[in-house]
């Protein structure tokens, strides 16, 4: 029996695990001080979106992951039908490959080392990551005006919610940091709006390529194994058998 994965059964799929570890996420941000939950052990750093190497972490890797892999489908299916931008999906699937690394590494915090700065720069590894985005974004170009219409103010909206969440709130995220510290309730909610944008726009995303990939020819499916043919006997056992 094949099963193919239809919208009906991806949005819940997508969705619901979102909407699960968000919940949870605000909900322990909102008990820590009401209750003094203790911030280094704990369900705290198990479930805030505030911490890493946890429950979100690993839920956004994962499917940062998983988008990585559909982009590989889309560029082995643009190969395949001899269209153009091969070069640009696998460029893709390449960055969030390394982006979901870097969700569990924290690679990016590395650059804000460099150079100290402070006010909604107090992140400063902003800088070097806006400026990545508008060089893809100029790369891109050519690649997003090929796309069909739909397809592009989608792949353009998932983006805006991604990058809004990833760059654009760490710019009031550290402003308060600088003023007020981490470990405090405000900046445990800042963070998971900041968290809740990312996931949003990468399961966006995903649901948007699915429909593409749809529209290339390119369809998820889950199918059972095929049953083993039985062995047919030897033909010394069957010489054997004969009268």
């Amino acid at each position: 029996m094949d099963v193919v994965l239809s919208k009906s059964w991806l949005r819940p799929l997508l969705f619901v695990p979102m909407g699960l570890v968000v919940l949870a996420g605000v909900l322990v941000e909102v008990l820590k001080p009401l209750y003094e939950l203790p911030s280094r052990s704990g369900i705290v750093p198990f479930l805030s979106m505030s911490y890493e190497g946890n429950v979100p972490t690993f839920y956004t890797a994962a499917l940062l992951g998983l988008t990585s892999l559909l982009l590989a489908l889309a560029a082995a299916a643009t190969r395949r039908a001899g269209e153009r931008f091969v070069a640009h999906w696998w460029g893709l699937s390449a960055g969030f490959a390394y982006i979901a690394v870097d969700e569990v590494f924290e690679f990016h915090e590395m650059a804000g080392t460099f150079v100290e700065l402070s006010g909604v720069l107090y992140f400063s590894w902003v800088i070097p990551a806006a400026v990545v985005v508008l060089l893809v974004g100029l790369v891109y170009v050519p690649f997003l005006r090929h796309l069909p219409l739909r397809t592009r103010i989608r792949f353009l909206v998932a983006g805006a919610i991604y990058v809004g969440g990833a760059v654009g709130m760490e710019l009031p995220l550290g402003y308060w940091t600088e003023q007020k510290g981490m470990h405090n309730l405000g900046y445990g909610l800042l963070d998971a709006v900041e968290e809740s944008l990312e996931m949003l726009g990468i399961n966006l995303f995903v649901l948007w390529l699915v429909d593409h990939l749809a529209e290339k020819g390119v369809t998820l499916r889950f199918a059972n194994p095929a049953p083993e043919a039985p062995a047919e006997p030897a033909p010394e056992a069957e010489a054997a058998d004969a009268p």
